[in-house]
């Protein structure tokens, strides 16, 4: 009886350990959201390590994520904006299929912010 409680305790412990794993966040996949002007906007995130890449996507353009970083669920990353020298930064926290954060720009030499929210798309 014993041995039986032992070997169902350590297959419990390791069902947890796994559902446990299961968890922790992954930035990796397609994330999409509606942006200014009903945009519909792409977010494609891999990570592979510790290294983040992707591309941020609308129907009129393409842009190389650059500066990513991901750790412990929060993810943040810049976008060159289009025809010109400055760039939008993002962060947001990863809670199951939500990425939700805020976009940090300048608009007429001002420091403006806007909240994002983006769910992950079932491929």
């Amino acid at each position: 009886m014993k041995r039986y409680l032992a070997v169902l305790v350590v297959a419990c412990v390791g069902l947890v350990g796994t559902v446990r794993a299961e968890e922790k966040p992954n930035p990796t996949g397609t994330w999409k959201w509606t942006g200014t002007n009903n945009v519909q906007m792409t977010l494609k995130l891999k990570l592979d390590g510790d290294k983040l890449t992707g591309a941020l996507m609308s129907e009129n353009y393409k842009k190389e994520i650059e500066d990513a970083k991901f750790k412990d669920g929060d993810v943040s990353f810049t976008v060159p904006r289009l025809g010109q020298k400055k760039s939008s930064k993002y962060n947001g926290k990863i809670t199951g299929d939500t990425l939700k954060g805020k976009i940090e720009f300048e608009r007429d030499g001002k420091p403006e912010s806007r909240d994002w929210e983006a769910t992950r798309a079932k491929d």
